[in-house]
């Protein structure tokens, strides 16, 4: 690590683990959009809006595309030519025109600001958001390799043990979010995603990181999501025994519904189930998902009904086991079998299909397991290749055909425009 990299820490917002902490105890949902802008005004424009939202909420910097694959150059010709991007380039405007952006921004110590950006390999970006007084960010050597990139997955989860101790070492506050549990976003059991968002925060665990929050995408079903956040609370408590840790749950990842009724209708239920479920924070999708580029404006409607939902929705309360729990557990073990060092054991375990992502086409992925929605909705194991587990393939089937899963990649749109 050079010596610029040991620079003293000067944070520009409160730190975010607290944010959420406060939340907690004050007994409020967080809220957060994800929003980014390619210019200064813009972006502040965006994180004041958020702020202002009666709301507990926390500020989102979304990276554009060029940042998250290293292409500063184009995200500096870009901005030179007043060119759209499609997200905030960080490394390109630096870390002085970033403090400028989140100065006098904290709403009296309470608004903290995560960077969210998409990259396998972020080096520059951690060094960037630190210098900008930043220290929350998201990802994990998996969860931003296989859906995102074609970066060899020993080369990524390298990078990222790099970032995971920068950042340990430039900050006392640091914030890492695994999001492993979003992998591909849609269509991937609910037990391998808690497995994965779990191996995450132990890889951020042992690269030395004591702030960490664990992630779960809303999914098909209701109760079957019920019962995966409740096994990654319990299993996650059981795992991770040197790190503060929180859940973050997910609207719903995929399609989205194009009717704006369906499109909030699946809001409010993800807030429902964030309500239910007593997870921490939720990150929102907005009406217009389906169709164009969500504005300020729409983020913060999205906001004001998650929250809505959420206050008006019944307490937590206890989730039927739906064989979630066992089934995270069986691969998070065998994972952990494989070696001492948790990245070593996640490239291992992928080269021997032990962990085996449906329907990622990623090189390094086995491309064996296969999922499907069962007649209740829930998403099962079709077949799950050399994993650890069983699958539960329906009587008579062999194999699944293209419009079987064009017709599970619109369920969720499909059922809830339907509904409306």
């Amino acid at each position: 690590m050079s010596g610029s990299d040991r620079r003293p820490f000067v944070p520009t917002a409160p730190p975010f683990g607290a944010a959420i902490a406060a939340a907690r105890a004050a007994g409020e949902l967080v809220v957060q959009p994800r929003m980014g802008f390619a210019t200064v005004p813009a972006m502040r424009r965006g994180l004041e809006a958020v702020r202002d939202v009666p709301a507990r909420t926390v500020g989102t910097i979304t990276l554009d595309s060029y940042t998250r694959v290293g292409d500063h150059a184009s995200a500096r010709h870009a901005l030179d030519r007043g060119s759209n991007l499609n997200g905030y380039p960080l490394v390109t405007h630096g870390p002085d025109t970033t403090r400028e952006l989140t100065a006098n921004l904290d709403g009296g110590g309470r608004f903290a600001v995560q960077v969210r950006h998409g990259s396998s390999l972020p080096l520059d970006i951690f060094r960037v958001l630190l210098d900008s007084g930043l220290d929350a960010t998201e990802g994990g050597p998996v969860s931003y390799c296989l859906p995102y990139s074609r970066t060899p997955l020993v080369r990524s989860v390298d990078a990222w043990a790099r970032c995971c101790e920068l950042l340990a070492t430039r900050s006392p506050t640091a914030h890492l979010e695994s999001f492993g549990g979003c992998l591909l976003g849609q269509l991937c059991p609910p037990s391998l995603l808690v497995a994965m968002t779990v191996l995450e925060g132990l890889f951020f665990e042992q690269h030395g990181l004591r702030d960490i929050s664990l992630s779960y995408a809303q999914q098909t079903d209701f109760e079957q999501d019920r019962a995966a956040v409740a096994a990654l609370r319990r299993l996650a408590g059981e795992m991770l025994t040197e790190a503060s840790w929180h859940i973050v749950l997910y609207t719903y990842m995929g399609v989205f519904p194009r009717s704006e009724a369906g499109a909030l209708a699946l809001l409010r239920q993800s807030a429902l189930l964030a309500a239910r479920t007593g997870v921490e924070r939720l990150i929102v999708k907005t009406a217009a998902e389906a169709y164009r580029i969500p504005t300020v404006e729409d983020n913060v409607r999205a906001l004001r009904e998650a929250a809505r939902a959420a206050a008006d929705a019944d307490p937590p309360d206890t989730a039927a086991d739906d064989g979630v729990y066992e089934e995270a557990r069986t691969l998070v073990e065998a994972v952990l079998a494989l070696h001492p060092d948790v990245g070593r054991a996640l490239t291992t375990a992928f080269a021997r299909g032990y962990l085996d992502v449906p329907y990622c086409l990623h090189a390094d992925n086995a491309q064996r397991s296969r999922s499907y929605i069962d007649g209740d909705g829930r998403l099962r194991w079709f077949s799950v290749g050399l994993m650890p587990i069983s699958a539960q393939a329906p009587r008579g089937s062999s194999r699944l055909r293209a419009d079987d899963l064009l017709g599970m990649l619109s369920h969720v749109q499909s059922t809830f425009d339907r509904a409306a």
